[in-house]
């Protein structure tokens, strides 16, 4: 054990986060934090009356931050960083609409975790995912290995799950692959989806997979719709959370994040949905594999529809 972890932003997502990484049992400390005054303190000392129950000795800590910057010494010299703040969709709203409000956010807290963790590897959750990404590097001014964004591990497990579902197998039977954009422009990977180890286009038909994957490429839109009121939590913490413990134990793990793309696939100067190794450095590096040629061109089309949001950025 060792190390620690911040996830800024203790709504649903934050906290379900901050749980999962106690629960692990990897990392000395987990700090939380949020601008609703006693509510990380009281989601903290809740979470710590449950490790004699649990088994872990992992401390949480809660503190209330304020956008101006106070709080944050708590979260002084932490490995990781889980930036969950910003305002979640409500029905009918794309990821896109959250835009200009999430940018202010994410701006303010990238910039007060550079100055108390210089160090940090930052794992960005806020949508929309692969600009505010781009925005957290900026305005940390990190390198661009120490920022990623969580998108292909939860898009790629809700691949998983409806094709499991559809074929009424386990999970763990199911392979997936998602890139490309965390919305309109994600890319599946047919090539490389299998069900023990049978291509998934031996199993369903074309139209078939077509569905699935639309309902992959809507699945958050899905959740919101049912809720009502706020957005998935469950799976979104469970894949930065996955991410989280990768880095803390420099696992080497390859995993479908959105990382800083330079000349991968073709394609440069951009945060895009790609497979990459994970350890204390952040991205190690981006794993290029073996695509088919209409799999490439579909993530060169998402690079630019990225590349010109993510241009936008840099002035929010």
């Amino acid at each position: 054990m060792g190390g620690k972890v911040t996830v800024v932003g203790a709504g649903f997502y934050g906290s379900t986060t901050a749980l999962r990484l106690a629960e692990y049992d990897v990392f000395d400390t987990v700090v939380l934090t949020d601008i609703v005054e006693g509510k990380p303190e009281g989601l903290a000392l809740d979470m710590n009356q449950s490790r004699s129950i649990e088994g872990f000795e992992t401390k949480i800590i809660g503190a209330t931050t304020t956008a101006e910057g106070a709080g944050y010494e708590a979260t002084a010299n932490s490995d990781v960083v889980v930036i969950t703040a910003g305002l979640p969709r409500k029905p009918g709203m794309s990821r896109m609409d959250l835009i200009g409000v999430n940018a202010g956010i994410v701006r303010g807290v990238a910039e007060n975790i550079a100055k108390h963790s210089p160090d940090a590897v930052i794992i960005v959750v806020s949508n929309p995912l692969d600009e505010m990404t781009a925005l957290a590097q900026i305005a940390t001014g990190f390198p661009k290995n120490r920022v990623m964004g969580q998108a292909g591990m939860l898009d790629t497990a809700r691949f998983t799950n409806f094709v499991a579902e559809k074929l009424g197998v386990k999970v763990g039977s199911v392979k997936t692959l998602t890139l490309g954009s965390h919305g309109d422009t994600m890319v599946p990977v047919p090539s490389r989806c299998t069900v023990d180890g049978k291509p998934l286009s031996d199993l369903l038909s074309h139209e078939e997979i077509a569905d699935l994957v639309d309902r992959t490429r809507n699945g958050g839109a899905e959740v919101v719709a049912l809720l009502k009121t706020g957005s998935a939590y469950y799976a979104p913490s469970a894949a930065a959370a996955r991410m989280a413990k990768a880095v803390i134990e420099d696992s080497g793990a390859v995993m479908p994040v959105c990382a800083w793309v330079d000349g991968e696939y073709g394609i440069s100067g951009v945060y895009l949905g790609v497979e990459a190794e994970i350890g204390r450095t952040g991205i190690k590096k981006v794993v290029e594999s073996a695509l088919t040629d209409s799999e490439v061109a579909a993530l060169k089309e998402a690079a630019e529809a990225v590349r010109a949001k993510q241009a936008d950025v840099q002035t929010l």
